[in-house]
């Protein structure tokens, strides 16, 4: 193992949650199971990377028990005894090889359909209605949902801790319910969750905090977000340092212990005059561990991928990314479409098999390997 390779196989440490590497399986939509129950084909899916040097999985977005917290088939749901006990399979494998894993826990707001499972009638949930020829196509959030859905979020977290996960990822990003009221494009609200960045924090911040007191202290609360969001990739919900720190600091303080930045390319920086990225900002400024994200290990980035395409991404260099770790402007590094294609991926770059690092295709997100 060369010098700088090390780097990422050393073992990391946060209060009770020992990591054996700093390899993250990052959060991926599989779509693989059916009535939303994880089956053996996702215990073994989630297997086979803590298995070859993941130290974290954190598994796909798992929807919680709200009525309008899913918007897509086959996506496995983290409430209901069926689901959970399929889950304590998953963490019961993951734990068997000497991995960490955590749930993302996952609320799609207002990009839910009609006609979607488990109840086609529900329309999205969002911080705004949407009317649509004269039908509510999304609902408007009142105190009420808003109470019953972080209710939801927290029943989720102490089932987590029930079954034995790990900790839990919270999906505060990528234009999704947090994140939809976290953005001005989609909170239009006047009341006390609308306003500034600050006032569009407060669901955000209810939700974490709520959490938190569901878990107790001791149990890790991973927040994941970006300024990206699907509904427009350029969106930012930050300028400046400043601003970032005046938004991240209350959702520190509420109980977030790692943040999990999600940004398309890591390379990238995230303001002008640093060479710092979104995660290595965030870990400035909040003083947490953060988990980088974004393409690493491929040369081509995700989104092209969403679309019906012939492309493949080919195996990347880490030289970049390692010498960023090495200088710990961040802490932990979270892999994508190259562990979704190639559950070895990890051990083939701590051996120095880069040669043989398989290649990402769409032709990948059509079974689980």
């Amino acid at each position: 193992m060369t010098d700088p390779v090390k780097a990422l196989f050393q073992p990391f440490t946060l209060g009770n949650l020992e990591l054996p590497t700093r390899v993250v399986m990052a959060p991926m939509t599989r779509s693989f199971s059916p009535g939303g129950v994880p089956n053996s084909k996702v215990i073994e899916y989630y297997r086979r990377r803590a298995a070859a040097g993941v130290g974290l999985i954190v598994t796909e977005g798992t929807t919680v028990g709200h009525k309008a917290a899913n918007g897509y088939p086959n996506v496995p749901r983290f409430y209901g005894e069926d689901a959970l006990a399929g889950w304590k399979k998953v963490v019961e494998a993951v734990h068997a090889e000497g991995g960490k894993i955590v749930p993302q826990l996952w609320h799609v707001g207002n990009v839910r359909k009609l006609g979607t499972e488990p109840d086609a009638g529900v329309p999205g949930y969002g911080p705004s209605e949407k009317i649509k020829e004269g039908n509510v196509v999304v609902h408007g959030m009142t105190q009420d949902d808003i109470n019953e859905v972080i209710a939801a979020f927290a029943q989720a977290a102490k089932d987590a801790k029930a079954i034995g996960m790990d900790g839990v990822e919270i999906h505060g990003a990528h234009g999704y319910l947090v994140d939809q009221f976290f953005w001005a494009g989609s909170n239009q609200r006047t009341d006390e969750y609308g306003g500034d960045l600050a006032q569009r924090s407060r669901f955000a911040i209810e939700l974490i905090k709520a959490v938190r007191a569901a878990v107790g202290p001791e149990f890790p609360i991973i927040f994941r977000f970006s300024q990206w969001k699907q509904q427009d990739y350029s969106a930012r919900l930050v300028e400046t340092p400043e601003a970032l720190e005046a938004f991240l600091r209350p959702l520190s303080d509420a109980g977030v212990d790692i943040f999990h930045c999600s940004t398309r390319r890591f390379w990238e920086p995230e303001f002008d005059g640093s060479e710092l990225n979104l995660a290595g900002w965030t870990r400035k400024l909040t003083g947490k561990p953060t988990i980088t994200v974004g393409s690493v290990g491929l040369d081509g980035e995700f989104l092209q991928f969403m679309v019906n395409t012939d492309k493949v991404a080919q195996p990347a260099s880490l030289e970049n990314l390692l010498e960023r770790l090495n200088k710990q402007e961040f802490d932990l590094v979270a892999v994508g479409r190259a562990l979704l294609v190639d559950p070895d991926w990890a051990v083939k770059v701590r051996d120095g098999r880069e040669q043989d690092i398989l290649p990402f295709s769409r032709d990948a997100l059509t079974s689980l390997v």
